[in-house]
């Protein structure tokens, strides 16, 4: 029972931590559970679409509430870049956030959605719906390996 505890506590930190700015990699340690065959696979699914979702919750916090700070020197983006953020999601809108879970781009597409205080439910809907597909995509192709 520990053990899978443990499992699940790990594979909902390191998506937690995936889809914030630390770099972590969610995918390996979902794809070494579900190789491991101690845990069913949905649960496993379920689990890792939760941490990985509310570490995007999170950053469309920091969005929606550091932008107040934006004029400040130790502000952590420069004007000129988050400019170019804005304007790049206000042109290809909220359907962009089905895009959250791409390396790279997906964390900051989802700070600046809450910079641009794209509504939260709408976040919650796309964002797991991007995160949830890529997981079961993996999913899939794990198993469709072993």
């Amino acid at each position: 029972m520990i053990t899978a505890l443990a499992a699940y506590l790990a594979l909902f930190l390191a998506a937690f931590l995936a889809a914030t700015i630390v770099p972590a990699q969610s995918e390996a340690v979902l794809v070494g559970l579900i190789l491991a065959q101690d845990q069913p696979v949905m649960l496993l699914l379920l689990v890792a679409t939760a941490g990985n979702v509310l570490g995007s919750v999170v950053n469309w916090l920091l969005g929606r509430f550091i932008e107040h700070f934006r004029d400040r020197p130790w502000f952590p983006v420069p004007p000129a870049k988050l400019a170019r953020a804005e304007a790049w999601y206000r042109r290809f809108g909220i359907w962009s956030l089905l895009l959250s879970w791409v390396p790279i781009i997906g964390d900051p597409l989802t700070v600046i959605a809450g910079v641009l205080r794209t509504p939260f439910l709408t976040f919650l809907l796309l964002v797991t719906v991007a995160k949830a597909g890529r997981y079961l995509a993996l999913a899939a192709i794990t198993l469709g390996l072993t």
